[in-house]
């Protein structure tokens, strides 16, 4: 694959020590990182290899990654991986695409309180659609979910949110049948939204009665309790964002949207347009449009530019991906192995890597040999900071 023609590494290398030293003192030890990671990735600094075609001869050098979470190129390198993982979980159901949205209110108190109140998105989302499906009024059964957390808007704005995916209907509460949904209806978003809103104020009310909560600057009086209640007190009257988007055409074309959002961060290098004396322009989506005005550029300062970006580096250890339900991880293979046969589905192939992974590893990642598609082979390793011994081998070997 090319390298497109600009990089979030790029802004970083020409703007990134200026607004380090311009903001001193106001980042994370986080933040941190992942600007040197991204600065870092697929250059010498990481260490590499040289290969080389064992057909042509042909060489190239190839900078190892840097692997952070954030990072543009090894998010999208990653998401095939994790596809290829969860293949086997795939049901021959319809399957439906559901957002939990957090309100602005809420929004401004989380940058500073990230891992509490991203883990009570996912908690109150995920309990809101369990508790509905295995209601008898609605669904009446056990569902999975595959929830992943987004921070941002197009814009690179603070805006949480989770996808979640959700196989359109569960196991029975006696576990005997598959409980279909009814055709292009999930479940009724606006109990969904009621109840979304419950659970999440009386769980942030909880968390700030046990000063799991820190606020800053316009909001530094919440941590009063009566200030806290008065500032919930209108959020407990407003509609909260829920939404439930048609069903997939087929589960594979559930793997193929999953693929969009499991390992995206808060922009692709493929958005960005130009880095020049205007500032740094990029691609992006307005909402409040429809048709070909939705699709609009952006240009913003670098220092501005840096600074969207990294307000969406999450806690260190907190899972942005994760599984409810029927997809629970301690019980995710015996479950899917049931609802195949309450389906009378075929149980997918037994695959195995050596390693317990839910799919077999690729033989071979590398790419083909560019001049004559032949299999390329490690002849030489350089640690960090090093660079290859000789120049590329230019004759067969």
């Amino acid at each position: 694959m090319s390298r497109p023609s600009l990089e979030v590494a790029d802004i970083f290398h020409r703007h990134g020590a200026t607004w380090r030293a311009a903001h001193a003192g106001h980042l994370s030890l986080g933040q941190m990182k992942v600007m040197s990671a991204i600065e870092s990735c697929r250059t010498a600094a990481l260490g590499g290899h040289v290969e080389a075609c064992e057909d042509c001869g042909h060489s190239r050098i190839a900078y190892n990654s840097c692997r952070n979470r954030h990072c543009p190129k090894c998010q999208s390198a990653a998401a095939p991986d994790w596809l290829a993982a969860r293949q086997a979980d795939l049901l021959p159901v319809g399957y439906f695409h559901v957002v939990f949205t957090l309100p602005a209110e809420i929004a401004d108190i989380a940058y500073y309180n990230k891992a509490v109140i991203y883990d009570l998105l996912f908690r109150a989302a995920s309990e809101a659609l369990l508790t509905i499906a295995a209601d008898p009024k609605h669904l009446g059964a056990r569902i999975g979910i595959t929830a992943v957390l987004h921070s941002w808007g197009s814009a690179m704005t603070h805006h949480p949110h989770v996808h979640m995916i959700v196989p359109g209907g569960g196991i029975s509460l006696d576990g005997e049948r598959w409980v279909h949904c009814r055709p292009g209806f999930f479940l009724p978003v606006r109990v969904l939204s009621k109840l979304f809103r419950r659970l999440f104020l009386a769980k942030l009310a909880d968390a700030h009665a046990a000063g799991r909560l820190q606020f800053f600057g316009d909001h530094d009086g919440l941590s009063e309790h009566s200030a806290f209640a008065t500032f919930l007190a209108p959020l407990r009257r407003k509609n909260w964002f829920v939404y439930a988007k048609p069903p997939f055409a087929g589960p594979e074309a559930v793997l193929a949207y999953l693929s969009r959002y499991t390992h995206r961060v808060a922009i692709s290098n493929s958005r960005l347009i130009a880095l020049g004396e205007a500032g740094v322009t990029f691609r992006c989506k307005d909402y409040r449009c429809n048709g070909r005005e939705r699709y609009r550029t952006m240009t913003l300062d670098p220092g501005e530019f840096i600074r969207r970006f990294l307000l969406h580096v999450l806690p260190k250890g907190f899972h942005r991906i994760r599984h409810y339900g029927l997809l629970a991880s301690a019980g995710r293979t015996a479950n899917i192995a049931h609802v195949r046969e309450l389906l009378a589905a075929p149980q997918p192939k037994a695959e195995c890597n050596g390693t317990g992974g839910d799919a077999a590893a690729p033989s071979d990642w590398r790419p083909p040999c560019p001049c004559c598609g032949g299999r390329m082979i490690i002849i030489e390793t350089f640690e960090r900071g090093g660079r290859a011994r000789a120049p590329p081998w230019t004759t067969a070997l």
